[in-house]
């Protein structure tokens, strides 16, 4: 019965997939003996069980009837390391090895003693004898380089990955973490540059030798692989990021115009890119207030983007300019993006009381309060439109209740006041009206 037990496992190990590399599974086994047959299918029987000493025992009685069966020794640096023996298990998977050097499992074991136990030198040592039998052994290199510090090395496969087999998230994380220090910036853009040379028509190298260069302030460089890009791929939005910021450097607003809606408009630009470029055409716009129209059309394409900050900083430039109905429109658009920004809110409701649309500022400021009850400067803008709406009671209601949310802000106390002042004043009470003025103008002398 063992015997016919032990034909089956030859065969289902023949099946697996690894059978095409032309070497046993560490549990193949060509002993005869009944006893060591006995003995390892228990070790097997244990290990399954998670009886990792049980199974260790049964194997030692196989290596006391075999002392150099390789696959028992594989078999005791399994167990040894599900114990966390590590020192056990490398020596087992290292006998294993010496046995049967061209045995790629045997050397997979040391390899995974070493990963688990840190000894990352040792593990690129055995990495690279494993590479020969698996190609995908490079991607661990790698990530053990970056372990180990050796970033040059680490750089070198990162490349020769992405050239022979794609690119992947991981590996592109590595090297950007690389080539933030500059002095490996020199080899890439080698590098960059003649990956160019070699396949013209792949976009990303043109990106990334353009990123490298403007990162290093060698923005002439930077244009000229922009161009080489147009041409070479004219339909590239990417090249248009960096063409649009040369346009703007020689002060040609309408090629700006034309590069930046293209990359905008474009799924494969990062949106951290369009958002810089937005403020860069806005502090362009500021000195050439003819792109105006421009600007309110390059925010049109980002609007909906909740990852894109820009409508908030269009909103400023037409506050700066007391441009408020404009200002009001963009606080508007970056107040449905990010709903919880208060500093936004509270721009939106100077810009609707600077524009003196009360209804609107009242409306606003009393749905904002459910929300947000603790903040003192909603109640104010509530209190301050009532008041111009002739709805006194209600403002004097509200400026009651916020102003004791106040704390350690002497403008807006004062203004609390002057709003307290002319609710009463509206209500007929002069006493309270000149008693909150006062207090109002003893506050204002503080601040003096």
């Amino acid at each position: 019965m063992k015997r016919i037990f032990l034909l089956l496992i030859v065969l289902l190990v023949g099946l697996h997939p690894v059978a095409s590399h032309a070497q046993a599974e560490p549990e193949d086994i060509a002993s005869a003996s009944d006893a060591f047959q006995e003995s390892f299918f228990e070790s097997l029987k244990q290990k399954a069980i998670e009886n990792y000493d049980k199974a260790i025992e049964s194997l030692e009685k196989c290596l006391k009837l075999e002392p150099d069966n390789a696959v028992v020794l594989s078999e005791l640096g399994k167990n040894y390391l599900h114990l966390k023996r590590y020192r056990e298990a490398y020596d087992a998977y290292e006998k294993a090895t010496k046995l049967e050097p061209k045995n790629r499992w045997y050397l997979a074991g040391m390899y995974d003693v070493t990963y688990e136990t840190q000894d990352y030198n040792n593990s690129i040592t055995l990495v690279q004898r494993l590479i020969p039998f698996e190609e995908s052994y490079k991607e661990d290199l790698a990530s053990l380089y970056m372990k180990t510090g050796q970033f040059d090395k680490a750089l070198a496969v990162i490349n020769e990955l992405n050239e022979t087999v794609g690119h992947s998230d991981k590996r592109d994380l590595y090297k950007a973490d690389i080539l933030k220090d500059s002095k490996y910036q020199g080899s890439e853009k080698d590098n960059l540059i003649a990956q160019i040379k070699k396949n013209p028509k792949e976009e990303s190298n043109y990106i990334s030798l353009i990123y490298l260069y403007s990162n290093s302030n060698q923005e002439e460089k930077a244009q000229e692989i922009a161009r080489q890009l147009e041409k070479e791929i004219p339909s590239s939005d990417w090249a248009q990021v960096s063409l649009f910021k040369f346009h703007l450097n020689n002060n040609d607003g309408d090629k700006a115009v034309v590069s930046m809606n293209q990359a905008l408009k474009s799924t494969k630009v990062d949106n951290k890119v369009k958002q810089r470029m937005i403020n860069e055409f806005l502090i362009f716009t500021k000195n050439n207030p003819k792109y105006d129209a421009d600007l309110e059309k390059a925010i049109g394409y980002v609007s909906d983007d909740k990852s894109v900050n820009a409508a908030k900083e269009i909103a400023k430039f037409y506050q700066n300019k007391k441009d408020w109905a404009k200002a009001a429109k963009y606080y508007e658009i970056d107040a449905a993006n990010h709903p919880d920004d208060i500093e936004t809110t509270v721009l939106l409701l100077q810009a609707y009381t600077e524009n003196k649309q009360f209804d609107v500022l009242a409306k606003k400021a009393d749905n904002l309060i459910e929300l947000f009850p603790l903040q003192p400067e909603l109640y104010y803008f509530s209190g301050l439109a009532h008041n111009q709406l002739k709805e006194f009671k209600k403002a004097k209601e509200t400026l009651e209740t916020g102003i004791d949310y106040l704390v350690d802000n002497r403008d807006l106390e004062i203004n609390f006041n002057i709003q307290l002042g002319e609710a009463y004043n509206g209500l007929g009470d002069a006493k309270k009206k000149e008693q909150y003025f006062l207090k109002a103008d003893q506050l204002l002398k503080k601040k003096k």
